[in-house]
Formats: structure tokens, C-alpha cells, sequence
């Protein structure tokens, strides 16, 4: 449901999967869990599961021997399991995957699995594994031309038969996609970057996936997000804001939550946009960043494969959050 500008005027969750362990954990003694989790989700708040996109650990801080999933081939093998969740990718490289094939792969998942999606893309940043692959690794510039160009295509191939397209970097002649989604997937771009990013985001996105480290940061961001939008003739109220956050710890008591916190290997990175506290604080805390626009949630919570945080959430905290 939607208001009269086009942003939905309800809030929305998702549940962010590992794709690797922040530990180093191999993966045979989490992967359990994560399935684990999916059956104990199905009925709850949490629509849409979240996966990140690299071949290695996508930090500066974890080793690369760490067993890491691929974000395509895990989605197709969830999707299949647990059709009843909507999937997205935070975010998928562009840089990886040449976007007509892409979008290829896209139509072929959701024609056999049936699965909703929300196609997540960025331009990707993590040198050292462009290297590591042999992958080349443009100037900023050029790889956010490449992402406008993918962007392009893909809108192309789920929409036209055949789809032609001419870009900077990749192209289109009469290329045929059968059996094209019945539904295409929304794209969302994940960037930040005020003079390039936010402007492909002003232009193409459906959803805007932001990392703003607070709802001041995030509204700053917005009036640069609106100004590009004004270039273009277009509504920033149009575009859906989708915010992570890496770590989510609940507990009776701000010091519980806090203990809490930094069990995870994830909170001496994640500090800044850490979310903390009791039920009642964690909810007071999100609802500025749903004050400022947000709708929809990705979260990690710090105790998996525990449960209680995720499920605790759901009871606790979701229902508070009001637009």
C-alpha cells in the first residue's frame, strides 16, 4: 500500500542470511542454521531474505580462504526450498556477471521457482577480489557508466522482445530472453556517492538500499537524492529506502544488549550503525530512521544462530514501527 507520493506507508523487514562466517567458521557448521532459521521465519515479519554478492569475505578484514556462498547459486538453491520469501542481494556486483546474461538467469529463476525478487546492484568496490578473479577494475567513474548500462539492459530484457540497447560499455541486438518474468523484479541500487551514485539512483532505482549510519546522515543524503531527482523530473517519494544495519542486539537491559553486541565478530566493524538496547530503545531507534523515510529493514541479528534476537524482534519490536 502506498500514500498519495507513492512511498508505501507501511514497514517492512528482511532477514539477512550469512554467506560466510564472521568467525571463519567452516561452512558445514552454520549452514544448519541458516535453514534452521528459514523454516522458523516463514509466518513472521520477515519478508524478504537478504544475501550479500561476493567470491571471497566481503570485508577488508576477513581472510579469503573463508568458505564463502555465491550469492546466484545459493539464491537459486533457497529459492527453491523456501519459494514463499521474496529475495533480494545487498548487493549484487555488477562487475561479476555481463548484465544481459544477468538478466537471463533472472528470467530462468523465476520461471522455475516462482520466487519474488527485489534485484539488488551496485557497481562494485572490493579491489582486491576484482583481482583475485582476474576480473579488471575500472576507475569509479567507468564502473558506474557499466551500472548504468546493466541497469538499462535488464529493464530491456524482462520488458522487450527482443530487446535492443547501445551503451558505453555493453549492448543489446534483438536479444530475446524467453520465458521473460511475469512480474519483473524491482531493481535496487545500492550507492552513496553524491555526485555519481545517487544520481543513477535519482534516474533508474526502484529501491534505494542506503548504509547512512544514522537518520541525520540519511536525511542529508536525501536532499542530494532530491536534487538529482528534480534533474530528471522525478519524484524522490518514488523511490523506496531500504536501510541495513550488520548488527541487531536485543536484550532486558541495555547492558544484556550490549554484551550482546559484542559477541558478534561483526561489532568492532559495525559500530557506528549498530542497533542496541531493549526492545523499546531498538524500536525508538529505527523509528527515526522510518521518521526520515525508510520502509523496509534489512537486518543481521548479533546472536546467530541463536534465535531469540530474530524472533524476539518480530514480537517486540516490529509492531511499533509505524509509518
Amino acid at each position: 500500500m502506498s500514500n498519495s507520493k507513492g512511498r508505501p506507508n507501511e514497514v517492512t523487514f528482511g532477514w539477512r542470511m550469512p554467506m560466510w562466517d564472521p568467525a571463519g567458521a567452516k561452512l558445514d557448521s552454520w549452514l544448519p542454521a541458516v535453514r534452521e532459521h528459514l523454516d522458523a521465519l516463514r509466518d513472521s515479519v520477515y519478508q524478504t531474505v537478504w544475501m550479500s554478492d561476493h567470491l571471497v569475505p566481503g570485508s577488508n578484514w576477513a581472510p579469503p580462504q573463508w568458505d564463502t556462498l555465491e550469492c546466484v547459486t545459493a539464491l537459486i538453491h533457497f529459492a527453491t526450498l523456501y519459494p514463499n520469501y521474496r529475495y533480494g542481494q545487498i548487493v549484487l556486483g555488477n562487475s561479476y556477471r555481463p548484465p544481459a546474461l544477468l538478466g537471463k538467469m533472472v528470467a530462468t529463476l523465476q520461471a522455475l521457482t516462482g520466487s519474488r525478487l527485489v534485484l539488488g546492484i551496485g557497481a562494485g568496490w572490493m579491489e582486491s577480489e576484482y583481482r583475485m578473479y582476474g576480473y579488471p577494475y575500472p576507475t569509479p567513474k567507468i564502473r558506474m557508466e557499466q551500472l548504468t548500462d546493466a541497469v538499462r539492459i535488464l529493464r530491456a530484457i524482462w520488458t522487450e522482445s527482443p530487446a535492443s540497447y547501445a551503451g558505453k560499455h555493453f549492448s543489446l541486438d534483438e536479444c530475446y530472453a524467453e520465458p521473460r518474468p511475469s512480474q519483473p523484479p524491482l531493481i535496487m541500487i545500492g550507492a552513496s556517492g553524491e555526485q555519481l551514485g545517487l544520481r543513477i539512483v535519482a534516474r533508474y532505482a526502484d529501491w534505494w538500499n542506503t548504509t547512512a549510519p544514522t537518520p541525520a546522515d540519511l536525511k542529508a543524503k536525501l536532499a542530494v537524492l532530491a536534487e538529482h531527482c528534480a534533474k530528471v523530473d522525478r519524484d524522490p517519494e518514488d523511490i523506496l529506502l531500504n536501510w541495513q544495519c550488520q548488527v541487531v542486539a536485543l536484550g532486558d537491559s541495555e547492558a544484556e544488549a550490549q554484551a550482546a553486541a559484542e559477541l558478534s565478530p561483526l561489532y568492532p566493524y559495525s559500530k557506528t550503525s549498530a542497533i542496541i538496547g531493549t526492545p523499546e530503545t531498538v524500536a525508538e531507534r529505527l523509528q527515526a530512521f522510518v521518521d526520515v523515510g525508510v520502509r523496509d529493514f534489512i537486518l543481521r541479528f548479533a546472536d546467530f544462530p541463536r534465535q531469540d534476537g530474530v524472533l524476539r524482534f518480530a514480537r517486540e519490536v516490529a509492531p511499533k514501527l509505524k509509518v
